[in-house]
């Protein structure tokens, strides 16, 4: 049988991010834990509840991706990646990428748009280090979705954009 190490002596990779996720998804002491689990680069468990209002739109977004674009759409897809595990609120997938990607529990590579739907507990800091996150790992879109200012922000690897190059209609997300 193989001890344990005593501590983490380095920030841990994708692959044992990837790998620690898959058990926590196999525990059953876990399954009923509510809201959505990440995983920082020293291995802790981040929680993080969510509103309703957050669901909703969360929701509403993954309607508006599967119409206009068709593909598929998650939400809370886990995504591993050099600096933590992190799951987008919202993501989107081309049939391409499902056709590399179906079967992985913790994806290694992210869909084409990755979405954080904005909450007052997050900080500027943790959208821009989750933004940066899933660009490494192969997003086109990262957008970040405000809900008390009712707004969007797009991004794609270079920085900031004026409007995504996905033809998604967003003019009622907050109605």
């Amino acid at each position: 049988m193989t001890e344990a190490p005593e501590l983490i002596e380095a920030p841990l990779t994708q692959a044992q991010l990837a790998v620690r996720y898959e058990k926590l998804c196999d525990d059953p002491c876990m399954t009923s834990v509510p809201g959505k689990i990440e995983i920082d680069a020293w291995g802790r468990l981040l929680m993080t509840p969510v509103a309703s209002y957050h669901g909703l739109i969360q929701g509403r977004l993954a309607h508006k991706l599967k119409v206009a674009l068709g593909g598929e759409v998650f939400t809370e897809a886990a995504i591993a990646t050099p600096t933590g595990l992190f799951v987008p609120d919202v993501a989107w997938a081309s049939e391409t990428f499902m056709r590399g990607y179906r079967e992985e529990t913790s994806l290694m590579h992210a869909p084409e748009i990755c979405i954080e739907v904005v909450s007052p507990a997050n900080s500027r800091k943790e959208m821009t280090e989750k933004r940066d996150a899933y660009f490494a790992v192969g997003a086109h879109e990262v957008w970040l979705v405000y809900q008390q200012s009712k707004r969007c922000e797009f991004y794609g690897p270079a920085g900031g954009k004026p409007a995504s190059a996905y033809a998604v209609d967003l003019a009622d997300l907050f109605a």
